[in-house]
């Protein structure tokens, strides 16, 4: 498959970055509608999804500079060639998050609300983002004799990025459906640390182009991390509701 998908003025325009911006169209016209619900103003929902996207993007690509710095030290102007590849879904997550609670204190809106609004659509973003691997033949896992295994440079691998998408579709179809009898605000979005995490420490275990912390997959390593803080968080929650 070309990773390009067509040209505007000689530049071409990758499936990967129209994948990418339909799955931030999705989710921002689902936040302004969710966020309208609660009582919101669309002024302040705007200034929330545009800090958080931007801090994702930023995030993303700081996070797998991070993990590949012996490189981008050796030419510092690769940094800012996103067209080059090299975002990492963990530092979009975590400064998204981060960006997302102090805008929420900045415009008055319920942090654990919003959270939770934004938690299944991240889930799905993720779902339709992954394609974007799919065209750019990347993100693949080792040899497998599986029949639903994919041809990459004459080679039958594991399609990591289809177990995720599927992995994260299911997600967001649990948390949708969860979301009406969730015990407290902010489930949802620990759910979604939790879950997520659980999935992506299996899969990273078949990928062959993992970022790497020492001897460790920094994706597994990660994710235990956010194992660890959304069942703690959940834990915290749980019991100030009861309280």
């Amino acid at each position: 498959m070309n990773p390009v998908a067509f040209e505007v003025f000689g530049i071409g325009i990758r499936w990967y970055g129209i994948l990418i911006a339909a799955a931030m169209l999705i989710g921002s016209v689902y936040t302004i509608r969710e966020g309208k619900k609660l009582g919101y103003s669309e002024d302040h929902l705007l200034d929330l999804i545009l800090v958080v996207l931007v801090s994702a993007i930023v995030g993303a690509r700081l996070w797998y500079v991070a993990f590949n710095l012996s490189y981008y030290l050796s030419d510092p102007s690769e940094i800012i060639n996103l067209r080059g590849g090299g975002l990492a879904i963990h530092g979009g997550v975590v400064f998204g998050i981060i960006a997302g609670y102090f805008v929420t204190r900045w415009r008055r809106l319920d942090f654990f609300k919003m959270a939770d609004v934004i938690a299944p659509v991240l889930a799905l973003g993720q779902a339709i983002g992954r394609w974007g691997n799919f065209a750019n033949q990347e993100a693949h896992g080792g040899p497998t004799a599986l029949p639903w295994g994919i041809m990459i440079d004459g080679v039958k691998v594991h399609p990591t990025f289809l177990y995720e998408s599927l992995w994260n579709l299911a997600l967001f179809a649990f948390l949708m459906t969860y979301k009406k009898r969730k015990p407290f605000d902010g489930a949802l979005m620990f759910l979604y640390l939790i879950v997520y995490s659980v999935g992506r420490f299996w899969i990273e275990g078949l990928r062959t182009d993992s970022l790497m912390v020492g001897p460790f997959r920094t994706a597994q390593v990660t994710s235990l991390i956010m194992i660890a803080v959304g069942a703690a968080a959940w834990r915290w929650r749980s019991n100030r509701s009861k309280s």
